[in-house]
């Protein structure tokens, strides 16, 4: 698409929006970016560059309210298509797309799009890692780091793109096709924007849409999956009816070992499985296992994944903050070995923890909760397992120390987003880490 002599609004001034508005002048575009925010909550060099660059910025009740003629608009994905900033444009008919398709009509490179419902980071990054290590150059973006449509800008030469998509990405696509697909899982998450369970499976369910026959999806055996055009590569830790699977601590692929799993630096069958994706996706571009293997090997998790961060008086600290819905804590829980005191809880995203209940049973001595959500998961699970509510993510913190004893494991696995409390997941686990790093011996 030739975006040169276009009106265009962007919706939303974040990192997203920012890098479509960018992106756009670039291609000779006129930009508008809308946000319902004040001013004053938005980063003002943000704002000072966009005007810098030529672009028109407008928030507040100002921006919700825009009359302007636009050619296209420019979704961000963290604006709902259900605001009134949204609706405002969609009412009037305006072309509306999402920053990847822009960021993807601007871009030559094939594309690896990653999606699911946990996982995307890190094999997001295991790919990026693996591929790079093994002569084809790539960068992890969309989801993860740069917007698609900063790369775009950036107009680096790239044999491939590696993408990390959610689904308030997939939402408004038109065209986007991923030359690779991978589907990690899915578990119910973002109630707070969407209607059902079904329409958020049916947002990531776009990644597929636009494959055809010449197209790899790689997936998750354990998934059910609709029919879809792209040639399959399944995996699975938990069943053998799969490509990659797992034997006697190996991943193996058509019955033959490929790697040891003691020797990386992950554990747990989710990260099996994150391990098994990205063997595929290199497989599908002509990579072997013997390329393969050395990178995976020394893979280092990022922090707030499961990460260990101290360990006091036989106790173990363990920052999990990245787990932001109810499946990310149950495989966090699932991994432990030790009774756990669980500190759980933050922003309602409109889901029970009643699902769980069984599981912190057998798995917890106790249950600290924190946030907006505390008095709810308080309910689900009180008569199941101990549970206190604490004031903020200190107190937390000294309550779990209080009642901990050697041998047990303090993990920080919240179960939902931290917005109600923190700036992000990972502000939220730096403090818990700094938090832990201050207790006395």
């Amino acid at each position: 698409m030739t975006y040169s002599g276009k009106n265009v609004a962007v919706l939303g001034a974040g990192l997203s929006g920012t890098a479509a508005a960018l992106l756009l002048r670039n291609k000779g575009a006129e930009v508008t970016v809308l946000d319902s925010a004040d001013e004053a909550k938005l980063l003002k060099s943000t704002l000072d560059n966009l005007r810098a660059r030529g672009v028109t910025v407008r928030t507040g009740s100002a921006a919700e309210t825009e009359s302007a003629s636009f050619d296209l608009v420019v979704l961000s994905p963290g604006i709902d298509p259900a605001s009134a900033l949204a609706k405002n444009f969609s009412s009037r008919k305006i072309e509306t797309i999402g920053e990847l398709e822009l960021g993807w009509s601007c871009v030559d490179a094939p594309v690896v799009a990653i999606t699911g419902t946990n996982g995307k980071t890190t094999t997001t990054e295991l790919i990026a890692q693996t591929l790079n290590a093994c002569g084809q150059s790539t960068i992890a973006c969309g989801n993860i780091g740069k917007p698609l449509c900063e790369v775009a800008l950036e107009d680096r030469d790239l044999d491939v793109l590696t993408v990390e998509v959610s689904s308030f990405q997939l939402e408004s696509i038109k065209t986007f096709r991923p030359a690779v697909s991978v589907w990690l899982n899915f578990a119910p998450d973002h109630l707070d924007r969407y209607r059902s369970v079904a329409e958020y499976r049916a947002a990531k369910l776009r990644i597929f849409e636009n494959q055809t026959a010449d197209d790899v999806a790689v997936i998750n055996a354990g998934e059910s999956l609709p029919k879809i055009k792209a040639r399959p590569v399944t995996f699975s830790a938990y069943t053998n009816q799969a490509d990659f699977r797992l034997e006697e601590g190996f991943i193996v692929y058509e019955n033959q070992p490929v790697l040891r799993m003691a020797d990386t630096k992950l554990r747990g069958a989710h990260n099996i499985e994150n391990i098994m994706a990205t063997l595929a996706v290199g497989l599908a571009r002509g990579l072997t296992f013997e390329q393969m293997v050395p990178p995976l090997q020394t893979y280092v998790p990022r922090p707030h994944r499961c990460e260990f961060v101290r360990e006091i008086g036989g106790v173990a600290y363990v920052n999990d903050s990245k787990a932001t819905n109810l499946d990310a804590v149950e495989k966090a829980l699932l991994a432990q070995n030790r009774k756990v005191i669980l500190i759980a809880g933050g922003k309602d995203k409109g889901f029970t923890f009643e699902t769980l209940r069984a599981l912190v049973a057998e798995k917890s001595r106790g249950v600290i909760l924190i946030g907006e959500m505390a008095t709810r998961i308080c309910a689900d699970w009180k008569d199941a397992v101990p549970c206190e509510i604490a004031s903020s993510l200190a107190d937390a913190v000294e309550r779990a120390h209080a009642i901990a004893r050697s041998g047990e494991m303090v993990l920080f696995s919240p179960g939902t987003s931290s917005f109600d409390m923190f700036k992000s997941y990972a502000d939220r686990g730096d403090q818990f880490r700094a938090l832990v790093q201050a207790l006395p011996k």
